[in-house]
């Protein structure tokens, strides 16, 4: 257990030799590791110093290149519920609600468990033996940026398909498929409600979301007629037979067709479904989206504060490339700002980053990751029950306080009671930092 010790000591950024030089090639690939991935698993400071940090940056950037192992594909094909389609999940959702209807709830409850439990360890297997290490990170930061609570009703059933269908595929793509896959999912039309939002019954609540927390942000320009017109555009987005299928559904006799004006744009009467794709291209392709986009990635990459001149780069390449999330990001991991020593070690662990960086620099072979799920829920972090429309926060206050940081030392001490030195090393200060 020593050289597992030592690992993460070099984790935290030391090691029994002494500290790494910050401005050494070992000191900035042991960063860019910390950022772009979970942190590093053993032998990845080695193979990211050989290869050199620009072209690791590339390769991670094209998630397509990298084969996953064919252990982790077992390890994923093992999990029932991640291999149903939506209309099975919620088929067997209903069914267990019928059966509960009858006096036993138990079977619902078991079956809401499980799932639970195996879309948590589908997320933990990939970040922490996927080599597709950004594309883990930014499936964790987009989720959290589109949430959805799992807590809720039928979303207790689509949760972990929302981030199979509308999340995992586009966090490296455009955001204006990004956008529109998350206002089609069921998951989010029943989240926020929109599925009950009407012409006659007319709810706000996935516009003003729409507007402050996935596009414009809360000083994007927007005002609450622009939230009630975005809403008129949104009627009749719903859920197609949700006790059977839930799948997106337009229904044209919810919809509202009278004129609407969203930020300046008019979108003509008599239109439809093409009413609230219309509204996604305006907020896509508003400065205030490009700007509040860039300024998340550079907080969570860069400094929980980014630098002004960062963000105004990143923000001028959304709208150069009309959304294109893997060059935006791009422009932040090899901006000088990134790169800089002064950025090493600037951002603190979430609970969830805490656990898979742990479980990457011991290079524990794990049996079984539904304790590890389970203990995620102690931290304070479970995995797809975030009520708020915020996601998990990114950001220094949210995770550092005296409660938090004893629960992750007893969670240091239970995965290292066999070596002292694990035990210091994970409950060091230096590891909760990235």
């Amino acid at each position: 257990m020593r050289w597992v010790a030592w690992a993460l000591a070099l984790c935290c950024g030391w090691a029994a030799a002494g500290p790494l030089p910050p401005a050494s090639a070992e000191g900035e690939a042991l960063h860019v590791l910390n950022r772009l991935a979970f942190g590093p698993a053993p032998g990845d400071i080695e193979r990211v110093t050989a290869m050199g940090v620009d072209r690791y940056i590339d390769e991670q950037l094209h998630p397509e290149r990298l084969p996953e192992p064919a252990a982790l594909q077992q390890r994923l094909a093992a999990l029932d519920s991640p291999q149903r389609s939506q209309a099975e999940l919620i088929s067997q959702f209903r069914q267990a609600g019928t059966a509960a209807k009858g006096g036993d709830p138990a079977e619902r409850r078991a079956l809401l468990q499980r799932w639970a439990l195996e879309a948590g360890e589908a997320r933990l297997w990939r970040a922490i033996e996927s080599p597709r290490q950004l594309e883990e990170v930014m499936v964790d930061f987009w989720f959290n940026h589109f949430n959805v609570f799992a807590g809720k009703g039928l979303d207790r059933a689509l949760a972990e398909s929302y981030e199979r269908e509308a999340i995992r595929p586009h966090v490296l793509g455009r955001f204006r498929d990004l956008l529109g896959a998350t206002a089609h999912h069921p998951a989010m039309l029943f989240y926020l409600d929109n599925w009950l939002s009407s012409a006659g019954g007319l709810n706000e609540n996935y516009a003003r979301e729409l507007m402050e927390l996935h596009t414009l942000g809360v000083d994007g320009g927007y005002t609450q007629a622009d939230v009630t017109e975005v809403a008129r555009a949104f009627t009749g987005w719903t859920i197609e037979n949700p006790r059977q299928g839930a799948a997106f559904r337009f229904e044209p006799r919810f919809h509202d067709t009278g004129q609407k004006v969203v930020l300046g744009h008019v979108i003509k009467a008599g239109g439809g479904e093409s009413d609230g794709e219309q509204v996604l291209d305006i907020l896509a392709s508003h400065p205030s989206t490009a700007r509040f986009v860039a300024t998340k990635l550079a907080r969570r990459f860069v400094g929980d504060t980014p630098p002004a001149a960062l963000v105004d780069r990143a923000a001028a390449r959304f709208r150069d490339t009309h959304g294109d999330l893997r060059e935006v990001t791009r422009t932040i991991l090899t901006s000088p700002e990134f790169l800089s020593p002064a950025s090493y070690g600037t951002k603190v662990k979430n609970p969830f980053e805490f656990v898979v960086s742990a479980m990457r620099s011991t290079g524990a072979d794990i049996d079984d990751a539904r304790p590890i799920v389970r203990q995620l829920q102690q931290l304070g972090m479970p995995l797809y029950m975030c009520q708020p429309p915020t996601g998990y926060s990114d950001t220094a206050d949210a995770w550092m306080n005296t409660g938090a940081l004893v629960n992750r030392m007893n969670y240091a001490v239970t995965l290292a009671r066999a070596d002292r030195d694990l035990a210091l090393a994970l409950g060091s200060p230096e590891f909760q930092r990235r």
